[in-house]
């Protein structure tokens, strides 16, 4: 090889890893695992860590504004409204702070919190709308609670843990549960309007469903872990069209962008595209392990997350790769889970004996759960790395 040829090589590996880098605006460091997806309201980015602590930063500069402790990890994503800002915490309580100052305002206590297996990663995060403050709990319970006071307006019973996130859409309040129905309830009073039954699978005959749907002209697209993806009417509850992707979960929500569905795959290790009214597949991409996080878009580029601590830039009609941001953590830790050619290590079992400490391995990683959330020209998401990360996008 010319000496010419090796200095070309050095300079473009030398570009590839500043790039990485040089887009990094701040990175704040917490004690624990992060989980849930930021919030920024007024140029404030709010978010939970497993450190038991939610935080306050300045978006721009990741400053430190607060930090409020709880009794137990913060797995959801917060939600605000004109004073205050909305989470909860595996300690079994919705906590209402003063968005500007981090005192507490309200405390509600639910029934107790409860974990349905280790991949069971998030919990419900509130969503506030006209003072009433939407939850679903590890008690089975989804909630309406009055913001102001932290009194129940209503309450309704499912037959399972409920860790997904509600979605208010006209009048109905939607959301899974891990008992495997999708409800739609009446916003005022908690009265069930329908409610759909995932078809399950051999080893997860519930199909239990883990986070939250998307709604777009009248059908609500949502996953399951029964390996599908469903879409349903909105106003009925009728299936539209379902697709059953050979392996793995549907975790992540997903995300719609020009007439096209995108969502990821858990043991699939696949992102997939496809129109938005019918199974028809546009592509599908492989990756190196399991997304659990909704994409986002930034002009024509599909921005998505894996648990390998990447974040991945696509095109969205063809699927093929702009960039790779990849955390400090995988790039230090790759190559004991990975060989060059992105397969396995020999001595690397998945769901092996071990499979604690694989799943501690891959953690290890930085994988990237949250969902990244796009303000200005920055790309803000958590980390199990303990990081929250503005990435700069131009």
């Amino acid at each position: 090889m010319t000496k010419n040829l090796l200095l070309l090589f050095s300079l473009i590996f030398n570009i590839c890893i500043s790039y990485g880098q040089k887009n990094i605006s701040w990175k704040f460091k917490t004690d624990g695992r992060i989980y849930s997806t930021p919030k920024i309201d007024n140029n404030i980015l709010y978010f939970g860590s497993g450190d038991q602590h939610i935080y306050a930063l300045d978006a721009e500069t990741g400053k430190l504004l607060w930090k409020f402790k709880t009794a137990g990890k913060v797995h959801s994503s917060p939600d605000t409204n004109d004073n205050n800002v909305f989470f909860s915490s595996t300690d079994g309580n919705v906590y209402c702070l003063n968005k500007t100052t981090g005192n507490l305002v309200w405390k509600f206590e639910s029934e107790g919190e409860k974990q349905h297996g280790l991949w069971d990663y998030y919990l419900s995060s509130p969503k506030v709308e006209d003072n009433i403050l939407y939850w679903g709990s590890g008690d089975s319970n989804i909630y309406a609670i009055n913001s102001i006071n932290g009194k129940v307006i209503w309450k309704y019973k499912t037959n399972d843990i409920v860790h997904a996130d509600p979605v208010i859409y006209e009048e109905g309040v939607y959301i899974g549960s891990f008992d495997g129905h999708l409800y739609k309830l009446n916003k005022y009073n908690g009265a069930l309007v329908w409610k759909f039954k995932t078809i399950g699978a051999a080893y997860f005959p519930k199909g239990e469903i883990q986070k939250k749907v998307t709604i777009h002209n009248g059908r609500v697209y949502f996953g399951s872990r029964d390996y599908n993806l469903y879409v349903v009417d909105a106003k009925n509850g009728k299936g539209v069209w379902n697709y059953r992707q050979p392996k793995g979960w549907v975790i992540s929500t997903p995300t719609i962008y020009q007439e096209f569905v995108y969502f990821g795959s858990s043991d699939g290790h696949t992102f997939y595209c496809f129109d938005i009214n019918s199974t028809n597949k546009k592509w599908e991409i492989p990756t190196n392990m399991r997304t659990y996080s909704q994409a986002t878009w930034f002009r024509d580029e599909i921005l998505f997350s894996t648990f390998d601590g990447k974040i991945v830039s696509v095109n969205y009609k063809t699927g093929s790769q702009n960039w790779e941001f990849q955390t400090d953590a995988s790039k230090k830790n790759y190559s004991k889970i990975y060989k060059a050619d992105g397969t396995f290590q020999d001595d690397f079992k998945l769901y092996g004996e071990d499979y604690l400490e694989s799943e501690k391995m891959i953690h290890n990683l930085g994988s990237i759960l949250s969902d990244p959330i796009l303000h200005s020209n920055k790309l803000y998401f958590g980390s199990s790395d303990g990081n929250l990360y503005a990435l700069i996008l131009e």
